[in-house]
């Protein structure tokens, strides 16, 4: 995405420059909401066989952000939350994902196939 975003940028100042939006359309205007998500939605057809739309694009982001920096006040900043509670409710983290965390990471841990807790030889 970085990369597609850097090649883009340099050719969008040239359809547009008087506009600051990152995506405009063909007439050079920025894109209205309802176009995003159409655009989203027959993207997520097309690739994966399955509707997408861009509500899933910023909780997915919000997760990855948390996930990756573990910064919930950073994440509310991002997202544009005034409350902190809001941000709490995007970005739960699984049960799953904790779990192998903290396997990996507590010395006392049980590990799969070895009972003991102990590490493994």
């Amino acid at each position: 995405a970085r990369q597609a975003l850097e090649a883009w940028l340099p050719l969008r100042t040239q359809a547009a420059p008087e506009d600051g939006a990152v995506f405009i359309g063909r007439s050079g205007k920025r894109l209205t909401p309802r176009a995003i998500q159409l655009r989203v939605r027959q993207a997520g057809v097309r690739e994966l066989g399955q509707h997408l739309h861009p509500h899933m694009l910023r909780h997915s982001f919000a997760s990855h952000l948390l996930e990756s920096s573990g910064d919930l006040r950073a994440v509310q900043e991002l997202l544009g939350h005034a409350d902190i509670a809001t941000t709490q409710i995007y970005t739960h983290l699984d049960f799953q994902h904790l779990a192998s965390v903290y396997d990996r990471a507590h010395p006392r841990a049980k590990r799969k196939g070895n009972a003991d807790g102990g590490n493994d030889p």
